[in-house]
């Protein structure tokens, strides 16, 4: 259910050499470049799975559409794509130019995508056509394409990480939510008890997106940033190194299960918090489903922001979700602006939030994906100040995959009872900037 823990492709060296003549393949349409913009016109839209199923996605989604088509007389062709083949199927379309009108995509994917030249920009004329900049959460949108340029996708479903914690078991050991990283992971000592298959905390160690994500908000925690102002990468810096040491010395201290190192993306690391195996998990907001679906009720946990080291900077997450873009060459331009403001408007926002465990991007809209009010207002004061974007440079996917396989190693090394040192944390970050520097 992460949609957005999915593997990272290496996009930019993919989309190289693709040329910007995407166009639209729908069928049944009408109108110029700039026509179906009523009755009459259909959209090719291709969704990201993100129910349990992609039926279970074709169920949620259906009524929505055939409710924008009353209201607008505007049919919309609906494909589901799981997240192993969307991305490969986004950048066939790039290159062949038989993609659909409007799509999903993983928002740190925007930067690299927008390079393609493939999609249309969201400039001021766009943005009015869907409701204006403002109807946003701003750190949502500003996960949109490159800073500094006309975003090419605007925000649909948002998620952030948080901070789970068993309410009993904290009280049986007479602690609190962890208010500093210091705390948790004093806090996580006192709940291991290695003879009794408990830990203080769970981990998806073999998960490189898991590691990358969190040597990034550790890294910001630090201080740090993995790129420069230029872009140029900068892995190694004292601060990269001492996020990925906080991240990596929760295996180093035997606080969480060595046998986690081979969790992948999967249940595992939920499916232990919620069993009583571990006592705290961070995850994203989309954990809740999982959680109840083993069996745990939403009075049995609490969620904190992730807490920064003492006098550290204050970042809990990334801006974690899914994003809408319009492939540039649509013949139904109008059409595919009034879907995606439909899409993004607060009465959908608040019908789609729901089944998909997502957060708001509307300004000052609730969430509603858990009838647990605090739980809901904790994610929400996340996302609006406490979680930035992911780097927004169009090689952000190869900082994904060699940094988070760096990151990987380095928590298999403490596993086996061996805490990788500092020196040890900055050669593996050097290899990684190293294998991307060859990489172009």
């Amino acid at each position: 259910m992460k949609r957005r823990l999915i593997p990272a492709l290496t996009i930019a060296a993919m989309v190289a050499g693709t040329a910007a003549c995407s166009s639209s393949s729908g069928s049944g349409s009408a109108g110029g470049s700039g026509g179906g913009s009523g009755s009459g016109t259909t959209l090719n839209y291709w969704a990201s799975n993100q129910a349990s199923s992609i039926d279970m996605d074709k169920k949620v989604l259906g009524p929505e559409l055939k409710k924008f088509q009353q209201q607008t007389g505007i049919k919309v062709n609906l494909q589901v794509i799981g997240w192993p083949d969307l991305l490969n199927k986004i950048l066939a379309a790039t290159s062949s130019g038989k993609g659909p009108d409007v799509l999903n995509i993983g928002n740190t994917w925007a930067p690299s995508l927008q390079a393609t030249g493939a999609f249309m920009p969201f400039d001021s004329s766009a943005l009015t056509a869907i409701g204006g900049k403002s109807k946003f959460v701003p750190a949502s949108f500003a996960t949109g394409g490159v800073k500094g340029k006309d975003p090419t996708s605007v925000p649909l479903y948002s998620l952030v990480y948080g901070l789970y914690y068993n309410k009993k078991l904290f009280a049986a050991a007479g602690l609190k939510p962890p208010t500093t990283w210091e705390e948790l992971q004093t806090d996580a000592k006192k709940l291991t008890n290695a003879n009794k298959g408990t830990y203080g905390m769970a981990m998806e160690g073999g998960s490189y997106t898991e590691s990358v994500h969190f040597a990034f908000i550790f890294g910001q925690q630090q201080g740090a940033d993995p790129f420069d102002s230029s872009g140029k990468a900068n892995f190694t810096s004292p601060g990269m190194v001492a996020g990925v040491k906080q991240y990596v010395d929760l295996m180093s201290n035997k606080v969480v299960n060595p046998s986690s190192v081979q969790y992948k993306n999967g249940p595992e690391a939920p499916g232990d918090f919620a069993k009583g195996k571990a006592a705290m998990l961070m995850s994203q907001n989309n954990a809740d489903n999982t959680l109840v679906a083993d069996g745990m009720k939403t009075s049995e946990y609490g969620v904190v922001a992730i807490p920064a080291p003492t006098g550290k900077k204050n970042t809990a997450s990334f801006v974690a979700g899914i994003n809408m873009s319009i492939f540039k060459n649509t013949k139904h331009k109008d059409a595919a602006l009034k879907f995606v403001k439909f899409m993004t408007s607060p009465a959908e926002q608040k019908i789609l939030d729901v089944p998909f465990a997502a957060l708001p991007v509307n300004a000052g809209a609730t969430p509603n994906f858990t009838k647990n009010a605090a739980e809901a207002k904790t994610f929400q004061e996340i996302l609006a100040t406490k979680a930035v974007p992911l780097p927004l440079v169009a090689n952000e996917s190869q900082f994904e995959t060699n940094v988070g396989n760096a990151v990987n190693q380095l928590i298999a090394q403490a596993a086996t009872g061996k805490a990788p040192s500092d020196s040890d944390i900055k050669a593996a970050l050097q290899q990684a900037q190293d294998k991307m520097a060859s990489a172009g």
